[in-house]
C-alpha cells in the first residue's frame, strides 16, 4: 500500500490537471472576499468574513469530478493498473490508494482557498461574526463531503477503463448533484401562503386575499424532500455553501454513509472485474 500511494503521489506533482483545479481554488481564495469588501463600500452594507467562507464547498465537487475521472482514467490507459496486478499488488490494495489519493488531493484543493480566504479575508472583512464552534461544524462537514465526493467519483472511475467516459459521466453527475440540490432548495422555501389582490372597478377598492401556496409540501412529502435534501450531496453543497443548515452533525453522517456504502460497493465489484 505504501509503495503504491508513494507511486500515486508521485505522479500528482506532474499532474496539470490537479495544478490547475488549485490554481483555481487558490485565485477564488483571494477573489471571493475581495469582491466581499468591494459590494460592502459599494453599498453600505457590511458583509461577514462567513458570508463566502465555504463557497469551496459549491466548487470541490465539479473538480474532484474533472480530477478522479482523469487521473484514474490515465492509468488504465497507461496501463498501469494492470501492471500493479501483475507484479503483485491486492486489487483491494490498488482500489484504496487510488480512494486515499483521490481524497487528498480534495482535502488539498479545500486547503488552497481556505488559506488565501482568510489571509485576505480577515485584513478585509474582520473575523468570524458566527460563533466559532460553529463554523468548525461547517468545516468538518465540508471536508467530510469532500471525501464523499471523491469516493463516488473513484467507484464510477475504477470500474470503468474508459477515461472518455469516466470524465463524461463523472462530470455530469456532479452538475446533475447541484441542479437537484437548487431544486430541492427551491421546493423547501416554498411559502405557505401567499398574497393575491382583487380589484372591483364598481367601487375602485382593492381587497388583499391570502392564498394557500399549492406548491407548498406537506406532510410525508415535505419530510421526504428534506431527508434528499439532506443526504444527497448537491442539496449538501446548497447548505453548507450559504450556511443554512441548522444540523451539520447530520449532513456529516449522511456523507459518512455515501464513503463507507460507495467503497465497499467500488471494492466487491473492482475485485470481480475483468481487466482486458
Amino acid at each position: 500500500m505504501n509503495k503504491l500511494l508513494s507511486a500515486n503521489f508521485a505522479r500528482i506533482k506532474k499532474n496539470k490537471v490537479f495544478w490547475i483545479c488549485m490554481i483555481f481554488m487558490f485565485l477564488s481564495g483571494v477573489v471571493m472576499p475581495i469582491a466581499g469588501y468591494t459590494d460592502m463600500k459599494q453599498s453600505g452594507y457590511p458583509t461577514a468574513l462567513d458570508d463566502r467562507f465555504f463557497a469551496y464547498s459549491f466548487f470541490i465537487g465539479i473538480l474532484s469530478a474533472i480530477f478522479c475521472s482523469l487521473f484514474t482514467g490515465t492509468e488504465y490507459s497507461d496501463g498501469t493498473i494492470r501492471n500493479k496486478i501483475v507484479v503483485g499488488h491486492s486489487r483491494i490494495s490498488i482500489y484504496l490508494s487510488h480512494f486515499i489519493t483521490c481524497t487528498a488531493a480534495g482535502f488539498s484543493m479545500c486547503a488552497v482557498f481556505i488559506v488565501p480566504y482568510l489571509c485576505v479575508g480577515i485584513p478585509l472583512l474582520g473575523f468570524f461574526e458566527t460563533q466559532f464552534q460553529n463554523v468548525f461544524f461547517f468545516f468538518l462537514s465540508t471536508l467530510v463531503l469532500s471525501w464523499a465526493f471523491s469516493s463516488l467519483f473513484t467507484l464510477v472511475a475504477m470500474l470503468n477503463q474508459s477515461k472518455a467516459v469516466v470524465a463524461v459521466i463523472c462530470i455530469l453527475t456532479a452538475f446533475v448533484f447541484l441542479i437537484f440540490g437548487t431544486y430541492l432548495n427551491a421546493r423547501l422555501n416554498e411559502k405557505e401562503t401567499y398574497t393575491a389582490y382583487s380589484y372591483t372597478p364598481s367601487t375602485g377598492n382593492t381587497e388583499q386575499i391570502v392564498e394557500t401556496n399549492p406548491n407548498y409540501l406537506r406532510g410525508t412529502e415535505r419530510k421526504i424532500y428534506e431527508f434528499l435534501y439532506d443526504f444527497l450531496p448537491g442539496g449538501q453543497v446548497i447548505q453548507l455553501s450559504n450556511m443554512s443548515c441548522t444540523h451539520p452533525w447530520r449532513l456529516c453522517g449522511y456523507s459518512l454513509i455515501l464513503v463507507v456504502v460507495s467503497t465497499g460497493i467500488g471494492i466487491f465489484f473492482f475485485r470481480k472485474k475483468d481487466l482486458k
